[in-house]
């Protein structure tokens, strides 16, 4: 059994500062995620390394003498990939990520790869909201730092990408942090500058942003996170643009689960009527009562109004550790994903300890009904005996199912590495999965230590173009001075063909839960460290 997060004194020390936060029922306040901001200029990225069968798309760090300090920065590292695909125009693709991760927290800005001709070359560009690039208090982006990107296409091909961007420590006086978002009317070549849709001080801290368009409707775009403030609470926020980015309407609270409860992992999709399904991770801040859940809420009116919360399923992460050594691997453990078919089915996943007790696998449910009802949680990871982390889902046009991870399938007893593979799933119905690796095995005890933690990214990419699922993602290299790049994967065709070679097909079925008192003991904690984490900054 691996060692507690309590048996470092770093982790006791968190712990005990944590339970203070329990007793004032500030927990949930400190779910604010750091994670990573991006201008101008381009490079040619390195070839891809070895065991890679992805081609790499980021390169050396541009960045000088800027950004801010209390930290490490992991120079020319990237972490946290997202990908979207221009919808008309499937070799136009942008991705962006963290560039520069920090010790304690976010990176020194957002990096954006630009590429038209199907991820074959990619051109490296800047939004200007961190300082280091180019964003100042001139034109709305005077950071130091910038977290969590994620990127959009409207439906005439306008590119929207967002972040979290911040200038000293979560809640610390002086602090300051807000949501900003940048448009690109030319393909993602240049960035508009940044409109603030939130802004906050040392009172509140807004956390873990999304952003994502009306795939039928150049108007609509859309923006949700949550927003926490030191007394306890975190609402779901929300802001859109009506007129195609024109204009912005301020950010509102669309959800509030309460005064000792928490939102995070907010995230929209449209379905093909235009209705808006909010994916939201409700945590809560009492210990005594400390299960939490998945639930989506739903707007008819593109977001001008939102029906009650709908519970998709129990939420019991344990977090990812290495088998051998006990450290602490930063997955997304509380940022469960989802994804929209084109027939309007919605497909949720996330870690969940709840098939094996001592590790998470990959968790999924589906709602046939526009997300009134839901399924059962099944496993669809193919190893049941080691940790998988960190899933992304995405639905190709021909309906095909898609799902990533990384898994421990490959690790070694031997404690000077720790061996991960990534991993993509499939299925046409949900029911029946193949696997195919991706990359891997590479030794994720290479990584930037984020939070006191090996990092990649509390999320990664999966798009599609025709028949080939695009797995945009951050991995190793096996260099201290580069520890990370991105890679883009072009995986598959049609089912039944070479995309399945030597896979076997799989069917998943209902599983008996793991013993409860046990798992929410070992959930709670989880829940517990990456809160310490999110918090160091």
């Amino acid at each position: 059994m691996y060692p507690r997060a309590e048996d470092s004194v770093t982790d006791r020390v968190a712990a005990r500062s944590y339970h203070r936060r329990m007793r004032a029922l500030a927990l949930l306040v400190l779910l604010c995620a750091c994670s990573g901001g991006g201008g101008g200029g381009g490079s040619s990225p390195p070839p891809p390394p070895s065991g890679s069968s992805g081609g790499a798309v980021s390169g050396l760090s541009p960045f000088k003498d800027c950004g801010g300090g209390g930290g490490t920065a992991s120079v020319n590292s990237e972490v946290e990939p997202y990908l979207a695909v221009d919808p008309r125009d499937a070799n136009h693709l942008i991705g962006v990520w963290q560039q520069d991760r920090w010790s304690n927290g976010s990176s020194r800005g957002l990096l954006t790869g630009v590429s038209f001709d199907a991820g074959a070359t990619w051109t490296i560009r800047q939004a200007p909201f961190s300082a280091c690039t180019g964003g100042n208090a001139a034109n709305g982006g005077g950071f130091l730092r910038a977290t969590d990107p994620w990127v959009a296409f409207a439906a005439d091909g306008t590119a929207y990408q967002v972040t979290v961007a911040t200038s000293g420590g979560t809640f610390a006086a002086g602090s300051d942090n807000a949501v900003l978002v940048s448009r690109s009317g030319d393909g993602g070549i240049t960035w508009s500058d940044p409109v603030t849709l939130m802004r906050d001080g040392s009172a509140a801290f807004n956390d873990k942003e999304t952003i994502s368009a009306d795939p039928n409707d150049a108007r609509f775009v859309y923006v949700v996170w949550d927003r926490i403030v030191p007394v306890g609470g975190g609402p779901a926020h929300f802001a859109r643009t009506v007129d195609g980015g024109a204009t912005w309407e301020p950010g509102r609270a669309i959800y509030d689960p309460g005064p000792t409860r928490q939102t995070i992992a907010n995230l929209v999709r449209v379905l093909p009527d235009g209705t808006l399904v909010n994916l939201v991770a409700n945590l809560s801040g009492n210990e005594d009562a400390s299960k939490a859940w998945l639930e989506v809420i739903r707007s008819a009116d593109h977001g001008a109004t939102w029906a009650a919360p709908v519970r998709v399923a129990d939420f019991q992460p344990v977090g990812t550790r290495d088998p051998v050594t006990g450290a602490t691997i930063r997955d997304g453990s509380i940022l469960p994903q989802m994804a929209a078919a084109p027939n309007g089915h919605l497909y949720v996943v996330w870690q969940d300890g709840r098939f094996a007790g001592t590790h998470d696998a990959i968790a999924l449910a589906r709602s046939t009904d526009g997300g009134l009802t839901w399924s059962a949680p099944v496993r669809i990871n193919a190893d049941p005996g080691v940790a998988a982390f960190t899933p992304q889902v995405h639905v190709r046009a021909d309906g095909m199912i898609g799902v990533s991870y990384f898994d421990l399938r490959s690790n070694t007893p031997d404690a000077a590495t720790l061996l991960a593979d990534y991993w993509l799933a499939r299925s046409s119905d949900g029911a029946t999965w193949t696997e195919t690796r991706i990359d891997g095995p590479f030794d994720l005890s290479t990584a930037p230590v984020t939070t006191n933690a090996f990092f990649l990214g509390d999320y990664m990419g999966l798009a599609s173009t025709g028949t080939a699922f695009l797995p945009f993602y951050a991995r190793t290299t096996g260099s201290t001075t580069n520890r990370t790049d991105v890679f883009l994967a072009r995986i598959g065709a049609a089912s039944g063909s070479a995309e399945y070679a030597g896979a076997a097909k799989r069917a998943v079925t209902l599983e008996p839960a793991a013993p409860r008192p046990a798992l929410d003991a070992r959930s709670f904690e989880n829940i517990r460290r990456a809160i310490a984490a999110r918090s160091m900054r």
